[in-house]
């Protein structure tokens, strides 16, 4: 995979603004999606409280950076949403720097100290007819290179044609104007990259996965990686909005808990983002946000 280097008199540059300006970002698009997300649990009907997020600082250890830990459960519509942001640095363990230089990250072994920011966000709700939702975009820099991902990718437990179609019309929209293909490689990507293979099937209906994103010019990539999360609300939230009031059985319960199997098996062995964050020596309980609050095995 190609990455170009920035390299300033033979050393790696450190790129301290663009990172700053990265991560601020990241942080900005965590405060709009949490408001975004409590606004809609005051306009969903029921007695039940209207949900509310509990913020925790979290920290990585040794003193390499750390985030805000957003978690809501219990709330009218969503049964459990976690919106993390981070920024973390520090130097990668020999696993890690195997795994980065098996990617074709330069110099592990020279210099294997790293930096990463980014928003990881997972919705479980309380209507099966509303689906599931996963959105992340992160930079991740090193002193031989540096690159965007991210992406975002539906769950739904009980399929509306309507809003698959809507959800990825919302992100072709979004990926058209920074490159004509874009749509087409990152949906096939998060089709391959959200595959179970032990059993056989995607976790869902899909969206636009891309990793390693450096074309040499980080203010196009940038761009780009800004667009994909901006377009999250205008994607899910009409989707959770029309469909968090509609009645369901047990039956309809039941189809939730088991498709919520397959999530919570596919990010235990299968996500990177889970791994490298246990790896790295990230809270746990952050990295595990993504878990749903019950799901069933039949």
């Amino acid at each position: 995979m190609d990455r170009a280097s920035e390299r300033v008199g033979g050393l790696a540059s450190e790129m301290t603004a663009e990172r700053a300006e990265a991560a601020r970002w990241f942080h900005a698009l965590r405060d709009r999606i949490v408001a975004a997300f409590e606004a809609l649990e005051d306009r969903a009907g029921g007695t039940a409280p209207a949900g509310r997020f509990e913020v925790t600082p979290t920290a990585r250890a040794g003193d390499g950076g750390g985030g805000i830990m957003s978690v809501m459960r219990g709330g009218r519509v969503f049964e459990k949403v976690g919106v993390n942001w981070s920024e973390v640095h520090g130097t990668l363990a020999p696993r890690a720097q195997a795994a980065m230089a098996a990617r074709g990250v330069p110099g592990m072994a020279e210099d294997p100290r790293f930096w990463a920011s980014g928003i990881s966000l997972v919705a479980h709700m309380q209507n099966p007819h509303a689906p599931a939702v996963h959105m992340n975009t992160r930079m991740f820099w090193t002193p031989g290179a540096w690159w965007f991902g991210g992406g975002s990718d539906l769950n739904p437990c009980l399929e509306y044609a309507e809003d698959t179609r809507h959800f990825h019309d919302t992100l072709r929209a979004a990926c058209l104007p920074h490159g004509s293909d874009y749509y087409d490689r990152f949906k096939a990507w998060a089709d391959e990259y959200f595959f179970i293979p032990h059993r056989g099937r995607a976790r869902g209906v899909g969206g636009i996965f891309y990793d390693d994103l450096n074309t040499a010019d980080w203010q196009a990539d940038f761009a780009f990686t800004r667009a994909v999360g901006e377009a999250f609300l205008p994607a899910f939230l009409p989707l959770a909005e029309r469909r968090m009031e509609t009645p369901f059985d047990a039956a309809d319960r039941d189809v939730q808990l088991i498709h919520r199997g397959l999530y919570a098996e596919y990010n235990l062995v299968y996500d990177r983002g889970t791994k490298f964050g246990l790896e790295t020596g990230h809270n746990a309980d952050a990295v595990l946000m993504s878990l749903p609050p019950l799901a069933k095995w039949v």
